[in-house]
């Protein structure tokens, strides 16, 4: 157990101020204007079109964290900053950066928050809802396409006619699922207006022909049929678990008989205290949704059974969003 002291507690108190700082600085694209060459803060300030006094105590933040290298009062990139923090490099995780600051605003809140039980409003940020909406999309694929093609292997057999990827976006989990059986058909289910950057990011992985795209809201709208492996990739938490009954049973009337349904998200244990990084994760959901949350094994087994789906089991445990809970469809 820790020993908290007051300097550990004003550590962690006061630790929201380098988040803000970087934050602030994906929010601009910052990185992406000084990987092109280094500059002085009032150059960059005209470029971002930024105060310039704003900007330069920023710059001289991010250059106090070594996120920037101030040299003759001109500002550049540290090594590894530019394939991290740029919008074209090669292990950016600047969507994600940005969906954070988007985040930590509504995190900001919190306290409101409990006090009333409604979550945060939403504000845009700097870069406006649209934005913001591509962050978002962006920031998924940011932590997805890294372990994507070795998380779904805990489906056994991974071996399916026609995918249903419900929610999903960016197009990661579909290009992993055709990557691991080649011969399948996928309709990735979404927003209209999320479709495209589903679209782009299938047509440059040369894998769009075998992909039907189907705007619609899973919670709204009933789902395309014919499946024989449904894929729900981090959605459950956003829901509560009414919610969560309602789209179960449109994925039950959407599948095949003896088709699958595949859940990808946190599992709490019976506690809700683990994995700590889902305890936090719900406080994300406290301020972002009406009634989301996250949620253990025998919630999400209780809430299958009702929309009639039959043999929960988890198949993946991990300390993150990457468990996989799989149930049938009974085939008779």
């Amino acid at each position: 157990m820790t020993i908290w002291t007051a300097d550990g507690l004003l550590e962690l108190v006061r630790g929201y101020q380098r988040a803000a700082v970087l934050a602030a600085a994906a929010d601009l694209e910052l990185f992406t204007v000084l990987a092109a060459e280094p500059l002085t803060a009032a150059m960059l300030a005209r470029k971002l079109d930024c105060d310039p006094r704003g900007l330069t105590i920023l710059l001289d933040a991010l250059a106090g964290l070594q996120l920037l290298v101030k040299e003759d009062g001109r500002y550049s990139l540290p090594p590894g900053a530019e394939a991290l923090l740029t919008a074209t490099g090669s292990n950016s995780i600047l969507a994600m950066a940005q969906h954070q600051a988007n985040c930590f605003r509504r995190w900001s809140e919190l306290a409101r928050v409990v006090k009333t039980g409604k979550p945060a409003k939403r504000k845009p940020s700097v870069r406006g809802a649209a934005g913001d909406q591509e962050a978002f999309i962006g920031a998924m694929h940011n932590v997805s396409a890294p372990v994507a093609d070795q998380v779904i292997q805990a489906i056994k057999p991974l071996e399916f006619h026609h995918l249903l990827d419900v929610g999903g976006a960016s197009g990661t989990w579909t290009l992993a699922f055709l990557r691991a059986c080649p011969s399948a058909t996928t309709t990735l289910f979404d927003l209209a207006d999320v479709l495209p950057m589903a679209r782009r990011r299938l047509t440059e992985a040369g894998m769009a022909e075998g992909v039907t795209l189907v705007a619609g809201d899973f919670m709204a709208n009933p789902l395309p049929a014919g499946a024989d492996l449904a894929w729900v990739s981090a959605i459950v938490h956003q829901n509560s678990r009414e919610q969560n009954r309602q789209l179960f049973a449109k994925v039950f009337q959407a599948l095949q008989p003896a088709g699958r349904i595949a859940i990808r998200d946190i599992l709490m244990d019976a506690t809700r205290t683990r994995p700590a990084a889902g305890a936090l994760f719900a406080v994300n959901m406290l301020v972002a949704t009406a009634g989301g949350g996250t949620f253990t094994f025998e919630e999400l087994r209780e809430d299958l059974e009702a929309g009639g789906f039959v043999r929960p089991t988890v198949v993946r445990r991990d300390e993150g969003m990457n468990s996989i809970v799989v149930a049938e469809k009974p085939a008779g």
